[in-house]
């Protein structure tokens, strides 16, 4: 059976990732896309686990190649998701989990359209701001544009098919994982197994 795609966003600091690790840790059958940026990395951060870490020069040869399904500019910074593995780990019967910012994610479901968009969200602004405080990464200029942004990226969140809250990880983590079950189970994805029986 083919895998499916499934992407995640959501504001900056609202726990994308530790969700994404956790849902990927407990499945042999999910694989994580990693993204290409221009950024530099942040401590911790690994290249080609956590990101693809590119100049800002081979990003732009990456678009013009078509080598991603979609990229995005994002606080001075390209973001975009390569194509080729996602295709080949798919085709392998394996589900692509990505985190992907909003307008990425639209122009994703534009070109895939089964796939899977989830927006995962904190129960307030205030919350957001706090996770961001406790990162200890981000500027007071960058933290009042990327509250700005979480402004707006919530106002996005009607066009995804499911939405999230990460009040409780672990309960995230587990209304994540159903989604992915029930998008499997589908009558599209298994009418072929009735068809074949009769």
């Amino acid at each position: 059976m083919k895998g499916k795609l499934f992407v995640l966003s959501g504001p900056s600091g609202v726990g994308k990732n530790t969700i994404l690790n956790r849902v990927i840790a407990a499945s042999d059958h999910v694989r994580y896309s990693v993204s290409a940026t221009s950024r530099q990395s942040r401590p911790g951060e690994v290249d080609g686990s956590s990101y693809y870490f590119v100049t800002r020069e081979r990003f732009e040869e990456m678009i013009a190649q078509d080598e991603l399904l979609e990229y995005a500019e994002y606080v001075g910074n390209y973001y975009g998701t390569p194509l080729a593995p996602i295709r080949e780990a798919m085709k392998n019967g394996f589900d692509v989990v990505m985190d992907v910012e909003v307008i990425g994610a639209k122009k994703i479901k534009a070109r895939v359209p089964d796939a899977v968009l989830v927006f995962v969200a904190a129960s307030s602004m205030d919350a957001v701001r706090q996770r961001l405080i406790a990162r200890g990464d981000v500027s007071p200029e960058a933290m009042e544009e990327r509250l700005k942004r979480a402004v707006w990226e919530c106002s996005q969140a009607e066009d995804y098919d499911y939405i999230v809250l990460n009040d409780d990880v672990e309960q995230a983590v587990r209304e994540l994982r159903a989604i992915m079950v029930a998008e499997k189970c589908k009558t599209v994805e298994r009418i072929h197994l009735l068809k074949e029986e009769f």
